[in-house]
């Protein structure tokens, strides 16, 4: 796999390159774009659009998701972001119902959030890769330790980010996080099965903005 990778993550990140996990994860990750028998996704120049879009200078707000959408078409490198011709994945329909209960925002026609990664959102899932229709067919290969350090370098090296952490395996990678330095708000997923238990409701995009306001940051256009 050949890293190309924005500077100030690569100066973030730059010890991650260099260890023997990340060789073992590139040579499988290259191994599975290559395999004719499946599709793996997003396509390979897309695999690290989350830190390409969101510089690390740049991060206001971290949200973490599992692993990039499995159908053809959908992944785009962002979590829960689809391209702008795709059908809005049931998941995201509810973030934008939240955003337009919460903050008044209309509800977009489009799926893709690259705009919120260009306003300092770092849309960073825990798997950056996966087979076409297997959903987590990538975790445990190694990209959770790398998304990890990702997150670390963001906890450790910037002050008053806001980290919305949905559901438990979200919450577990940012449990390390300091309280006391950044803003964590946490709720359940987004997804159908789990946002009528307390995502609804949740206002995390009204309160991540009352905070990187008083903290002298320009709130994000949700």
């Amino acid at each position: 796999m050949n890293v190309r990778i924005e500077k100030g993550w690569k100066d973030a990140l730059g010890a991650e390159f260099d260890k023997q996990y990340f060789a073992t994860l590139s040579n499988m990750v290259r191994r599975e774009y290559a395999d004719p028998t499946h599709r793996t996704y997003p396509p390979a120049a897309k695999i690290f659009a989350a830190f390409d879009s969101t510089p690390f200078e740049n991060v206001k707000v971290v949200i973490i998701g599992q692993d990039p959408y499995h159908g053809p078409g959908q992944a785009n490198g962002l979590c829960f972001s689809v391209n702008p011709d795709i059908d809005i994945p049931p998941s995201l329909r509810n973030i934008f119902q939240e955003i337009h209960s919460d903050t008044g925002a209309p509800v977009p026609a489009s799926g893709d959030l690259s705009r919120w990664a260009a306003q300092g959102v770092l849309l960073l899932n825990a798997s950056l890769t996966v087979r076409e229709h297997q959903p987590k067919s990538h975790s445990g290969i190694g990209w959770e330790t790398f998304t990890d350090a990702a997150v670390h370098a963001v906890a450790e090296k910037r002050d008053n980010v806001v980290f919305l952490l949905w559901g438990s395996d979200a919450i577990r990678k940012g449990a390390f996080i300091d309280r006391s330095r950044h803003l964590v708000l946490t709720a359940p997923h987004p997804s159908p099965l789990s946002a009528y238990r307390g995502f609804f409701g949740c206002r995390h995009f009204s309160k991540a903005n009352e905070y990187l306001t008083a903290h002298g940051k320009t709130p994000i256009q949700w």
